[in-house]
């Protein structure tokens, strides 16, 4: 069992940079990989990032790619979404989530979820 916690939702202008975190508790937080979606008003859940349980591998969605970064410290139990040059359409909420499977962009592979963070980016 794995609980996660995402916190650092916030209000942001456009262009700026901001970090989100996600805390889990649970001794087998590193043998997850972790995931970031995200869900914007009347919009379906979208893949953002992933990284392998190592922090060896790392994805990201299109739309995020060379903006956003994803890590993780398996000594703090915590996983992390560095976000660059952000758009008013990155404007959502914000969820980790933890799985076992490979194929990180979708999200029925997941079997923990947070609660989701608000991240609100201002034109």
């Amino acid at each position: 069992q794995v609980q996660l916690v995402e916190s650092g939702g916030g209000l942001v202008q456009a262009g700026g940079s901001h970090r989100l975190s996600c805390a889990a508790s649970g001794r087998t937080f590193s043998s997850y990989a972790m995931g970031w979606f995200r869900q914007a008003p009347g919009k379906e859940r979208e893949f953002v990032a992933a990284i392998s349980w190592s922090g060896g591998s790392t994805l990201y969605a299109d739309s995020v790619k060379g903006r956003f970064s994803i890590s993780r410290d398996n000594a703090k139990n915590t996983v992390y979404l560095q976000m660059n040059s952000l758009k008013p359409e990155d404007t959502a909420v914000y969820y980790c989530a933890a799985t076992n499977y490979m194929n990180y962009p979708s999200r029925l592979n997941y079997d923990y979820w947070g609660q989701g963070t608000q991240v609100t980016v201002s034109s």
